[in-house]
């Protein structure tokens, strides 16, 4: 990105100074705001074409062709039109005076500031704040004040509000929604759509009320001073409209708070929706609205539903900043960065809900389709289950809701137990499409095979249970949960194993591992091991399960293993697997192959091609990427960090070596710069470390890859809260404790930050000797 389109910064606040339409959609994503169950893009109110608003909520989904099911793009809540003197308000007509949009990551307030010169050369000063109540998920507020400053000499302007709920979205051209209902009244409206396959309602409901400093005169029934104050009934899109005059210098606000649920809360969604929005009005004995009273030091009315939401608002942040928030002195844009990334999960996370999951692009965009990977359990799972265990709790529990969905893939593999999907939505069957277009000619199709044969998503997932568990000590989640789950894997692991009679060892052939430019290998190093180790935890999982930890406990462990019929025979074929799985390892080098044949292929020289600025299965073609050692992410060093009591420091030394000038560090995968500037630090190279970090920290900020409109990367945000907490502050969790062994970057004066070790609530300062 040139520098004079980079988001300004502060510490806590994200800016930009300019209004660029080419970069709308990278915009877009960056501005997203959202409260755990719904975000909404970064879009501005009066629209633009080609954008792409769109607001997400948590489990709604719906069908679509090639790729199963999508979440469903919501009515444009936010969409506000603003016509002064009967000219409407837009960017890309008139001239832009100044120009100035924030976003608050401390307080989730999206403001734009713009000073505005309209095509006949009158000028007015806008300004928009918007945020998702954090503190009630179901009130979304929005605000506009309007100021005329020159109107060329006239008395006074006529300012008209045009606010709507826009219920003909789609999702890039695939419509979702069924409209059902709606009504206009009283400066207020609701809509109620269902979604058209997957059958959810949803109910939406907003309020306008317009206000002016100095004070309007007693206000109407509906709220505004004028003669022309009604709603637009339009089917699909109720529109609520309110039009005044303003002389020079004086302020109208109009202020518009939507209501929204959707089936899957309650099952009356848009009477629950329309009960609430008339919970927050009050109203005089005559059944009008209540003037509100002016703040002096404030344009806006002080006991207005905005001021009074913003406050509980900002409370609810404030509550997750003091638990979340990771200091850095030193280096104002890696802190920026950080605090970006950890507002984007926290915006993304399911606070009341245990049947939904985090996507690989959260809420914030198209991409991915809302699925979730194993991008939740490995990358952004940690982050939550140590500084907020009871989100990590939501967000495995999801895995135990799927897991019949996990449990028919299996069966219709013709194998035991549960194999979890590699792309998951609501049910937790498979929704990996099977052919997409190919990237660089979308006439040709791309056979995608991750759906059938990258099978490590299993074993991520028990590695997040586990760290959960040792990291809480939430034994009723183990044995109400976390327990079905990992032993009805193990049994997919144990069916899946392929016996080499020439060679006595367990394989797993024809897979690909977390390094996608590679696919149909046979023993991927990181599976192999995983495979080993869950099989290995799930025998002592058993094993603690049927010891005395208290009555009712042992009862319920043994009912599991009873009514899941894990005899002694199946623990002991568990035991032999895991024993007789091959594990690639060359003691003279201590390298580990990361796949078989890997190291037959042909070497590149990735830096020879830095100049082109793309990635290498772009730049060799995917069958050319294929056919030399060049990685999309370095499966071995990942496995390192994970598991790193299975690996000696020479073993770490040597794999870091090897694989780190054959990795697609820039262009490849936004998974790996994080979890490599953790293993960097843990071979005593913390600059270089700090270069990878950068990788993760500017992924979105500054779209390092041209694919930020598609939204967040999601498990490089929470990867990069991974590298500053368990790499350069070098936290380390043990059966015995905790340590840290800090490897600060040279310029990093401090690190501060908490987290919880067993519900007690640990706070972490490093200061770097001077």
């Amino acid at each position: 990105m040139d520098q004079s389109t980079k988001p300004q910064t502060s510490c806590f606040t994200i800016s930009e100074t300019t209004f660029d339409p080419a970069q709308l959609h990278h915009k877009e994503t960056i501005f997203t705001i959202g409260n755990g169950y719904l975000s909404t893009r970064g879009s501005f109110e009066e629209g633009y074409p080609g954008d792409h608003a769109a607001t997400f909520a948590h489990g709604v989904f719906d069908a679509v062709p090639i790729v199963f099911t999508e979440l469903a793009n919501l009515p444009n809540w936010a969409e506000l039109n603003i016509y002064l003197d009967g000219e409407r308000f837009s960017l890309t007509q008139g001239e832009i005076l100044y120009f100035n949009r924030t976003l608050d990551l401390f307080t989730g307030v999206l403001k734009r500031q713009v000073r505005w010169q309209s095509p006949q050369g009158h000028t007015y000063d806008v300004c928009f704040e918007r945020f998702t109540n954090l503190a009630d998920p179901h009130v979304l507020c929005l605000r506009v004040s309007v100021t005329p400053l020159d109107i060329g000499g006239k008395a006074y302007a006529i300012v008209e509000f045009r606010a709507g709920l826009n219920g003909g979205v789609d999702n890039l051209g695939i419509l979702h929604w069924n409209w059902l209902d709606q009504k206009t009244e009283d400066q207020a409206a609701w809509l109620q759509l269902t979604t058209r396959a997957s059958g959810i309602e949803l109910g939406m409901a907003m309020q306008l009320t317009i206000d002016k400093n100095p004070p309007l005169p007693p206000f109407s029934k509906g709220g505004v001073q004028t003669t022309n104050n009604t709603g637009w009934d339009v089917q699909n899109h109720p529109t609520l409209v309110a039009r005044l005059d303003s002389a020079v210098g004086e302020t109208v606000v109009a202020e518009k708070i939507v209501t929204v649920f959707t089936s899957r809360d309650l099952p009356d969604p848009a009477q629950a929706a329309w009960d609430l929005l008339r919970a927050e009005q009050s109203y005089d004995d005559k059944g009008g609205v209540t003037p509100p009273l002016q703040d002096q030091n404030n344009v806006f009315p002080i006991n207005s539903v905005w001021n009074t939401k913003y406050a509980a608002n900002q409370a609810a942040w404030k509550h997750e900043w003091d638990l979340c928030d990771l200091v850095i002195e030193g280096d104002n844009d890696a802190q920026l960065a950080v605090r970006f990334n950890l507002f984007q999960l926290l915006i993304a996370a399911p606070r009341h809900d245990e049947k939904v999951n985090i996507g690989a692009k959260t809420l914030s965009g198209f991409g991915y389709r809302g699925h979730a990977f194993w991008d939740t359990e490995i990358f952004m799972l940690p982050f939550f289950t140590f500084t907020r265990p009871e989100i990590a709790r939501n967000l495995l529990s999801y895995r135990w809701h799927t897991l019949p969905g996990a449990r028919r893939k299996a069966q219709g593999n013709g194998y035991s137990g549960a194999q979890y999907a590699w792309e998951s939505a609501a049910t937790g069957d498979e929704v990996t499409p099977t052919w997409v277009p190919h990237f660089s000619d979308p006439t040709k199709l791309v056979r995608i095979w991750t759906g059938d044969i990258e099978i490590h998503v299993s074993a991520d997932i028990i590695y997040g249970i586990l760290q959960y568990w040792r990291t809480t000590g939430d034994d009723a989640f183990m044995l109400e949960r976390g327990l079905e789950i990992i032993l009805e894997t193990a049994r997919f692991w144990a069916s899946r194993a392929e016996w080499n009679s020439e060679k006595n060892r367990y394989e797993f052939n024809d897979v690909i591992g977390p390094d996608e430019y590679h696919d149909h290998v046979d023993n991927n190093a990181y599976t192999n091991y995983m495979a080993r180790w869950h099989l290995l935890k799930a025998i002592e999982c058993l094993a603690w399960a049927e010891a005395a930890i208290s009555p009712a406990a042992l009862a319920q462990g043994k009912e599991l293993i009873t009514r899941l019929n894990i005899t002694p025979d199946e623990r002991t074929n568990w035991q032999n697997v895991a024993d007789k799985i091959y594990i690639p390892y060359d003691p003279d080098t201590h390298l580990i192959e990361q796949f078989q044949g890997y190291f037959q292929r042909r070497d590149v020289e990735i830096k020879d091609y830095a100049h082109l600025k793309l990635s290498m299965q772009v730049i060799l073609g995917i069958e050319g990427a294929t056919e030399t050692q060049v990685l999309k992410q370095p499966d071995v060093v990942i496995l390192q960090y994970l598991l790193p009591e299975l690996f000696d420091e020479q073993t770490i030394q040597a794999n870091y070596a090897y694989y780190t000038p054959r990795t697609d560090h820039v262009y490849g995968s936004s998974l790996g710069p994080a979890i490599q500037a953790i293993i960097a630090c843990r071979v005593g190279r913390p600059e270089e470390g700090y270069e990878h970090f950068l990788r993760a920290a500017h992924a979105d900020l500054y779209d390092v890859r041209g694919n930020a409109g598609d939204g967040i990367h999601g498990a490089s945000a929470g990867g990069l809260w991974q590298a500053v907490v368990f790499g350069f502050a070098g936290l380390r969790i043990t059966p015995t404790g905790w340590t840290t062994q800090a490897c600060l970057p040279a310029h990093w004066q401090r690190v501060a930050f908490k987290f919880f070790d067993h519900g007690k609530l640990q706070e972490i300062n490093l200061v770097k000797d001077k």
